[in-house]
């Protein structure tokens, strides 16, 4: 028997009233802005904060042709990369020893609890107390002298690439441990136990079992560690001293001297580019399946 019309448009208008919420969220918070600023880009500027409504490419052709352009993206994407590489290693192997080491279940959410206790101050707070340790006169360098293994105390520590990444990783980590803990967390000891009858290794464990399917918390974790470090610029400014800077930090500069075309123009390229690499991480897994199954 067919569905009635009458059903089938009250079952429609249901669906429609389940989402209206996400609607009303999305529309004026996410949606609205990010059109507000894509017309933007393609406005002219009177020199003086002000906009001349129109269309014009000359924009984003002045942020395409500029040397310092492919030089910020380059050092955004090394400290992408190099965040990204850390925080994989110290999560994945953290939710690793959680899940697989601590036997008692308990004891094992109380340690994931407390992997998370430094992340309810501020970033700021965080960041900066990593300055009296990485200074020249910092408890770093005074071990390191006082140890005799070096004799003047390392620059490098601080104001700093170095620094940068150290900051990014203490921050991020834990975006990469909470989804790589949840993953793992679904997948059957039976298995291990079954492949450890079998004959299988620790490593051969580590890398046919429990890296495919802990893929999707890896995906997740991945997008929001690449997603806050390609969106910030506050961690470069402060801890590189002002002598590293990345794609976000050249348009805010543009915001500040009221280019905000140019600006606006930066901030569509950037969304772009984080849009591919957000896809191409989803195109290694299935991320709803994964999560549903």
């Amino acid at each position: 028997m067919m569905p009635s019309s009458s059903s089938t448009s009250r079952s429609s208008l249901t669906g429609w009233l389940y989402v209206s919420p996400l609607v009303g969220v999305l529309v004026p918070f996410f949606l609205a802005p990010i059109l507000v600023v894509l017309a933007a880009s393609f406005f002219g500027s009177d020199g003086f904060g002000g906009l001349t409504p129109g269309f014009t490419l000359a924009n984003y052709v002045e942020v395409l042709h500029s040397a310092l352009t492919l030089k910020l993206y380059l050092a955004t994407i090394k400290f992408t990369v190099l965040t990204w590489i850390f925080t994989l290693l110290i999560g994945f192997f953290v939710a690793y020893f959680l899940v697989f080491h601590v036997r008692n279940q308990l004891l094992a959410i109380g340690l994931f609890l407390l992997c998370t206790v430094p992340f309810w101050t501020s970033n700021i707070i965080r960041m900066i107390s990593w300055i009296p340790l990485l200074g020249k006169e910092g408890l770093i360098n005074a071990a390191l002298i006082s140890t005799g293994v070096i004799r003047q105390p390392l620059e490098v520590l601080l104001f700093s690439d170095l620094a940068v990444v150290i900051a990014y990783v203490h921050q991020l980590t834990i975006f990469m441990i909470v989804p790589i803990f949840n993953a793992m967390a679904r997948i059957d000891k039976r298995l291990i136990e079954a492949a450890i009858d079998a004959g299988a290794s620790r490593f051969d464990i580590l890398r046919l079992i429990v890296v495919p399917m802990a893929k999707s918390g890896i995906a997740l974790g991945s997008i929001f560690v690449v997603s806050i470090v390609m969106g910030d610029f506050f961690v470069v400014k402060v801890m590189s001293g002002g002598g590293s800077a990345s794609v976000v930090s050249a348009f805010y500069e543009d915001v500040g001297v009221l280019q905000y075309p140019t600006a606006a123009a930066s901030a569509v390229l950037l969304t772009l580019v984080l849009v591919a690499i957000v896809s191409l991480i989803l195109r290694s897994v299935d991320i709803r399946r994964e999560i549903t199954r």
